[in-house]
């Protein structure tokens, strides 16, 4: 899942559950304009970085513990994660998402579209 500043979801992909979800990372950021990337410490990877620093931005993503010298990074601006967090836990109020009641893959991704969709939706309505 990729979020703006604001916590809102940009772009997603759809893997298998047992599958790495950073595989899926360097094509989340194709084409993409950042300042900085936040993310947590299973995105650690040489090859995310530097994918990172080609587009010109700051990667923020705490280094893991195997690395000999590990990156240093903003830790207020990764503080900032939590709106990532957020993203998720108002996908997760829709039950279809959450519980996966989809049989087929191309049934989820419709779901999680139209829940992205209804988030990003929710900015313009006025509940005054």
């Amino acid at each position: 899942m990729l979020t703006d500043e604001t916590g809102l979801p940009v772009d997603f992909r759809i893997t298998a559950g047992q599958a790495a979800e950073y595989a899926q990372a360097i094509l989340l950021l194709e084409g993409q304009q950042a300042e900085a990337v936040i993310a947590d410490k299973g995105y650690d990877s040489t090859e995310i970085v530097n994918k990172i620093q080609n587009l010109g931005a700051t990667a923020v993503i705490p280094p893991r513990r195997h690395w000999k010298q590990p990156r240093s990074y903003d830790r207020e601006l990764y503080k900032q994660r939590n709106l990532i967090e957020r993203c998720f836990n108002r996908l997760k109020q829709f039950r279809r998402f959450s519980t996966r009641y989809c049989r087929t893959i191309e049934a989820f991704r419709s779901c999680t579209a139209l829940a992205c969709a209804w988030i990003r939706l929710q900015i313009y309505v006025d509940t005054a």
